[in-house]
């Protein structure tokens, strides 16, 4: 079944392609690259404007041709923490009621320990979308794509996850992004007269120090003598929920005088964000594009990584029948509007200084430095 679904999609990417050829000639759209194997790490699109579709999408969605469309979601974090983890849940959740497929199953508070059981778990289902929330629950997925190869699968994975034939993934950078957020914070504890900062995290992943790292250099931009600490708050690995453990680093931070607090956790990063407010300290979202918006919670800035944002278009893209397994999307600050840091409020003059920080990371301006951050993170 799922080699006739195949085939229609390539055939409506190739009519796609073709009109997108005589319309566009040379303009600059991305493109997509093909994993060639496995373990094969391969170049990456930018993701372009979102992608909209008037059918119903059973004809390309409906993988398992059971006549309904099922949608399931895999993720380590609560699907209620109102940042990166509810992000994408919200949006299957969306969709899946914009073209009326059946209700999605949402599988949350994945132990990474028994996340192979539970993704089998969920395919075994009769899902015919497989999505998974993060690299946290994406080490078993090239076993199961052999063992359910009806199901289109796409990860969330991060910048660390390889290409992988018959899985289509989306990728950001930290580095890019934690640039964006330390200068939107730089610029804040400028004007407040702040000099530190505290930036509350799991426990010391790779990701974690990059993301880390590039804050502060974000933030020394702005001025060199700015400072930040990182404080582990979970168990290894990937516990990004504990929310006793990160109030606690909460109030150390907030006995040392800091000004900043960066929730970069999960389920605990609300609770954070209170606290932040309760006692009049500079926070941001951490993944949401949302945050802004909120009415309970006040932020005063986003950095944006919004898993909702990354699968809205590809999500799209699958069910019109032009998504390709085996490829990966990657989304650029100073390129994609939907990563990278922005103010919920602030001046004129500081809003046009971080559109030119992040328009800097966007033309490669930093790209000696994230390179540096990234292979120290990781150790390259």
């Amino acid at each position: 079944m799922k080699q006739a679904k195949r085939m229609r999609r390539i055939l409506a990417l190739t009519a796609v392609l073709a009109v997108v050829m005589v319309a566009c000639g040379d303009d600059d759209a991305a493109t997509t690259t093909t994993a060639a194997a496995t373990t094969t790490s391969a170049a990456v699109t930018t993701t372009a404007a979102e992608t909209t579709t008037t059918a119903s999408g059973d004809e390309y969605a409906d993988f398992n041709g059971d006549g309904q469309v099922l949608i399931g979601v895999a993720t380590d974090g609560p699907r209620d923490d109102g940042a990166y983890y509810q992000a994408l849940v919200d949006k299957v959740i969306e969709i899946s009621t914009e073209f009326g497929f059946a209700d999605p199953i949402i599988v949350d508070l994945i132990d990474p320990a028994n996340a192979e059981t539970e993704l089998r778990n969920i395919a075994e289902q009769g899902v015919d979308i497989l999505m998974v929330g993060s690299s946290a629950v994406g080490e078993p997925i090239p076993t199961l794509l052999a063992d359910f190869p009806d199901i289109f699968w796409y990860c969330n994975c991060g910048s660390g996850y390889p290409v992988t034939d018959g899985l289509l993934i989306s990728l950001d950078r930290g580095a890019e992004l934690w640039i964006s957020g330390g200068y939107a914070a730089g610029l804040l504890m400028q004007e407040t007269g702040g000099t530190t900062a505290a930036f509350l995290g799991c426990c010391e992943l790779p990701f974690e120090t990059e993301s880390f790292d590039a804050f502060v250099y974000g933030m020394q931009l702005v001025d060199p003598t700015f400072t930040a600490t990182y404080t582990p708050t979970g168990a290894f690995p990937f516990d990004f929920n504990n929310t006793a453990a990160a109030t606690e680093a909460f109030n150390g931070a907030l006995a040392e005088g800091v000004s900043v607090v960066v929730p970069f956790l999960g389920g605990a990063h609300e609770p954070i964000v209170q606290l932040a407010n309760d006692n009049d300290l500079i926070v941001m979202s951490a993944g949401s594009s949302k945050a802004c918006e909120r009415t309970d919670l006040a932020y005063d800035f986003e950095v944006k990584f919004d898993g909702g944002d990354y699968v809205d278009p590809i999500l799209r893209d699958i069910i019109a029948g032009t998504a390709q397994e085996g490829t990966a999307r990657e989304f650029h600050v100073g390129i994609d509007d939907v990563v990278g840091a922005g103010f919920c409020d602030a001046t004129p003059d500081q809003v046009a200084a971080l559109d030119a920080i992040n328009a800097q990371i966007g033309a490669g301006d930093f790209a000696e430095d994230i390179n540096a951050i990234v292979a120290n993170a990781y150790g390259f």
